[in-house]
């Protein structure tokens, strides 16, 4: 992919924590919320708290999770630090695609369900125990960035050093 301009990537890249960061608050407060229908021993608050966890899962989920993940890509195909360079992204990027997945497939219907029958099971303070858990990992990573390039990485890291030295060495000079 051709690289991108600076403006754009700086946009992206606001966008791309933006969105990321609002699926951490949002996992917040399903588990909040799940927490409270699951713990309370009023059926009109558990109602509530599926209700509104419902709201969530059907207009916040979904987008959230596929607008970190577009983000995401198009930042580290846009970039040089790359998909498969680096192992810290690579992580991140199967973490995300495993959270988006069941975020879409499992928690949404499991949200569905405790909102018709107006009262929450544990698993619904699990998906979102496991979930918050994810994205702080997620998140740490992201600042950290652990571990070293990937077999790939260092193959075009070699590569490009080769060309840079072939390039020094060139007794004609571009302008």
């Amino acid at each position: 992919m051709k690289p991108l301009k600076r403006r754009t990537r700086r946009s992206l890249l606001i966008a791309h924590v933006s969105v990321s960061v609002s699926w951490l608050g949002l996992t917040v407060g399903l588990l909040t919320l799940g927490i409270t229908a699951f713990s309370t021993g009023d059926p009109v608050t558990a109602q509530a708290a599926t209700r509104a966890m419902k709201i969530f899962g059907d207009w916040l989920v979904v987008p959230v999770a596929l607008g970190s993940l577009l983000t995401g890509l198009i930042l580290s195909l846009g970039t040089p630090w790359g998909l498969a360079r680096h192992r810290w992204i690579w992580v991140k990027f199967w973490l995300t695609l495993v959270a988006t997945g069941l975020s879409v497939f499992s928690l949404r219907p499991g949200i569905n369900e405790a909102a018709e029958r107006g009262a929450a099971d544990i698993s619904l303070v699990v998906a979102p125990s496991v979930a918050t858990a994810t994205y702080l990992f997620i998140t740490a990573i992201s600042v950290l960035k652990p571990w070293g390039p990937t077999r790939r990485g260092r193959r075009l890291r070699i590569s490009n050093r080769s060309v840079k030295a072939v390039d020094e060495r060139s007794p004609s000079r571009t302008a």
